[in-house]
């Protein structure tokens, strides 16, 4: 048991991508002497493209990016990320990177916290695009990739049945099959994990932002999503604070994992100081409760980690699943899901 959190916690890097700035990733990217020499009328120009051409709704800009509308969009960027990357520079890659694509479908969205984020993928699956785009109507990032696939793990569900590890509704802020709505799915020991915030009117948090307890899923009751036995639990690591101060050295943060009949594993990360109510040894069952939500460990802000493993026939490896939940429900980045009232708390 000890070999398999280790695991974890080598390949852990748990956070939250900062909510108002993307960086802009562009495949292929690369300088050019000659952009730099434009450099000086670039300004103008955007002036005058900006005082042409309506701004492009966030719903809108892949099919943009299909119609070559780069000054429409570049005008739009903020500053970050004009100083990243030059028009002729983005119209390039943009242009290389379309060449094969007939349409974008959305495949996810999530308004928070002041940002509108969208994730599109092109007829094959194999391509993506993600933007975002804040209340003014200014583009904080964009991304294309090209996707790298994992099919054979992606239907490998648990054979546990699980329910969802807390009650009333909670936001799904990375959980899907592919990186731009999943950033775990790089990762094999965590690939298919979920981040889940509690949000309301549009924000998870309500006064100072750099306290933990403005945020709506800091202390919220944490609960075992399936019967089993506590095979590990960590308390007594300190909450972040100010909130998006992360602690690298203890990715997990206070965690709970939990051994079930199928012989998979569920792990909950980032609890709560103090809060862990379990031990290596207890029995435990569905929906009693298990700790408060934190912001303990490598975490940028109040949230539950959730994820599950199974042991495959090498000795001491484990991977990664994707989670079989009741109802078999399915959530990806931008739902809101909901757990039951339980009396097993």
């Amino acid at each position: 048991m000890k070999k398999y959190i280790s695991r974890i916690l080598d390949r852990m890097g748990e956070f939250i991508i900062p909510l108002l700035f993307l960086v802009l990733i562009l495949t292929g990217c690369g300088g050019k002497n000659e952009i730099d020499q434009e450099a000086d009328t670039m300004n103008t120009h955007e002036e005058t493209v900006a005082s042409d051409l309506k701004r492009v709704g966030g719903e809108d800009i892949a099919t943009s990016i299909l119609a070559g509308e780069y000054e429409r969009l570049y005008v739009q960027f903020s500053d970050e990320l004009k100083n990243i990357v030059k028009l002729e520079e983005f119209r390039s890659i943009g242009q290389e990177f379309v060449a094969s694509i007939d349409t974008f479908r959305l495949t996810s969205q999530i308004k928070l916290n002041g940002t509108n984020s969208l994730v599109w993928e092109d007829q094959t699956g194999l391509k993506g695009l993600s933007a975002s785009i804040d209340e003014t109507g200014t583009i904080t990032g964009i991304q294309i990739i090209n996707h790298t696939p994992h099919p054979e793990t992606d239907v490998a569900h648990s054979k546990t049945i699980f329910n969802f590890p807390f009650e009333e509704e909670w936001l799904v802020y990375w959980g899907g099959n592919n990186v731009l709505s999943n950033y775990h799915y790089d990762y094999e020991n965590m690939r298919y994990a979920y981040d889940l915030v509690k949000e309301n009117n549009g924000y998870s948090y309500e006064g100072d932002p750099k306290l933990n307890e403005s945020y709506f899923a800091f202390n919220e009751d944490v609960l075992a999503p399936a019967d089993g036995v506590v095979v590990a639990a960590v308390d007594g690591i300190s909450d972040n604070e100010p909130v998006g101060k992360m602690n690298e050295a203890q990715p997990f943060g206070n965690v709970v994992t939990i051994k079930h009949s199928n012989g998979e594993f569920s792990t909950i990360a980032h609890l709560k100081n103090g809060s862990v109510l379990v031990k290596a040894g207890d029995t435990v069952t569905a929906g009693q409760l298990i700790g408060k939500c934190g912001n303990s460990g490598n975490s940028s802000e109040a949230h539950i980690h959730f994820q599950v493993s199974a042991q495959s026939g090498e000795a001491g490896m484990v991977n990664n699943i994707p989670i079989s939940f009741k109802d078999s429900i399915q959530p990806i980045r931008g739902d809101h899901i909901t757990g039951e009232i339980n009396d097993n708390k």
